[in-house]
């Protein structure tokens, strides 16, 4: 196929129009830190090369001279090795991740004696059909377990209206501790469908409490003694983990949030450790693929308090965890897994936030406007500056004021803000090569135009 911005035939056959043809040639735009890292790579060259022929000189003053020459030239290397990683922009970037499963503890026992004299499996015992089913004290756990995992269990006991301790402890222990999914499983099933349930008149003789829900976290190994001064942990780290049973033990923990009108399971001091769980089981790498189980879970616990009890319960929480959680990337996951978009959820995010910011400064400040001017009053241009700290604290900030619904038409407070963004944005220029300096002018700078735009 032919070019359109090809010369014609005629054209080769004129010299002064031939010669006068142009080739086009790519350009390519490069940039300052591309000039730098070919600079101080032609430099590298020019050392090593050096380096090699004073090494293959053979007339040496004394070996203390060859030795002097190498390790100066050694140094030098080493010093444009490092002045490249800084241009290259490589950062060493922390990670949030804690762990907060231990060594886990020995399960209670799954055999229930106690099964083979309930009334729901007697009266299939003396049924006349019972010649089919062949039912015996041997097999009748197999029997109930099929019951279980076909959803029938429920059926029988919503039908009688009567739900024995017997079952109810048996399902219970098999929903937390038993290592067959589908039994778990079938078994959580039933007790979201118990608890839900809309026949007024189903009586339970046995419910689980808040005792039992920790009992089982201490059993799994969950660490309830997690304090701000905890090892941050990468994601591949071995050692320790949750049960698989941890998934059914959020499903219920969320339904039982779920039925304050029917049966009040938890006090308001277990509604509030139970936030903070939540919160950390968040900051289990491990269990980052139950985000969204673990985000229905927290919301179900946050609506479950009273209007009066979440007016003293959000600050409760947040202080608590300010104290508990690492301050480092750790916190700022803590803060922005509360992610909800209701009334509650932002006050609690926003408290969080404040919190944290508090325990950051060891208490200097006791209200909003000495926060701000201690974040003002931070030099970023000095090279002892603590960016990723600095980092830190305009994040925290930001999830403190901007979902404060309270704050956000403080005049004073706004000004202080957009004047602590403009300090992060200008005062840290674009060749800065400390470590965070880009993130911290980056975030500065985007936060800048939503405070320019109001």
């Amino acid at each position: 196929m032919m070019d359109m911005d090809d010369p014609l035939d005629f054209e080769f056959e004129d010299q002064l129009i031939s010669s006068s043809l142009v080739t086009k040639k790519r350009k390519k735009v490069i940039g300052l830190d591309d000039l730098l890292t070919d600079y101080y790579k032609e430099k590298s060259k020019v050392v090593e090369k050096e380096y090699k022929q004073v090494k293959n000189q053979k007339n040496y003053n004394s070996d203390e001279d060859v030795n002097t020459k190498e390790e100066s030239l050694a140094k030098v290397i080493n010093q444009c090795e490092h002045q490249m990683t800084e241009i290259s922009g490589e950062e060493e970037m922390a990670t949030w991740g804690i762990r907060v499963f231990g060594n886990q503890k020995v399960p209670p026992p799954l055999d229930f004696p106690e099964l083979q004299s309930c009334a729901l499996l007697q009266s299939f015992m003396k049924n006349e059909l019972n010649s089919l089913l062949e039912l015996t004290s041997e097999n009748g756990n197999t029997f109930l377990e099929g019951l279980l995992a076909n959803g029938w269990l429920y059926k029988l006991v919503s039908t009688c209206g009567h739900v024995q301790k017997s079952i109810a402890t048996w399902t219970f222990n098999l929903m937390l501790y038993s290592s067959k999914e589908e039994l778990r499983t079938s078994a959580c099933d039933f007790w979201c469908s118990v608890l839900s349930s809309k026949n007024e008149n189903l009586l339970i003789e046995w419910s689980p409490s808040y005792f039992e829900l920790k009992g089982a976290l201490e059993i799994y190994g969950f660490q309830f003694k997690l304090s701000s001064n905890i090892e941050s942990l990468h994601a591949d780290s071995n050692c320790g983990g949750p049960p698989q049973n941890i998934r059914t033990w959020i499903k219920f923990a969320a339904a039982c949030c779920c039925v304050r009108n029917k049966q009040s399971i938890f006090s308001t001091s277990e509604a509030e450790e139970l936030i903070e769980v939540i919160i950390f089981l968040f900051l289990d790498r491990q269990l980052h693929g139950l985000v969204m189980l673990l985000y229905e879970c927290m919301q179900s616990v946050i609506s479950y308090f009273t209007d009066n009890e979440w007016k003293t319960s959000c600050n409760k929480i947040a202080k608590s965890l300010a104290c508990r959680v690492p301050r480092d990337l750790n916190c700022l996951r803590a803060v922005e897994c509360i992610s909800g978009v209701n009334t509650r959820s932002k006050q609690l995010r926003s408290a969080v936030a404040y919190q944290i910011l508090l325990v950051g400064f060891d208490n200097k400040a006791c209200d909003e406007e000495e926060i701000l001017r201690l974040l003002i009053s931070i030099n970023v241009k000095e090279k002892g500056c603590d960016l990723f700290k600095m980092y830190i604290y305009l994040v925290l900030t930001e999830n403190w004021l901007l979902v404060n619904q309270m704050l956000e038409n403080n005049e004073e407070i706004n000004a202080m803000w957009g004047l602590y963004l403009r300090n992060c944005s200008y005062q840290i220029a674009s060749t800065d090569l400390r470590t965070y300096a880009s993130k911290v002018r980056n975030k500065a700078s985007y936060l800048l135009q939503g405070t320019i735009n109001k």
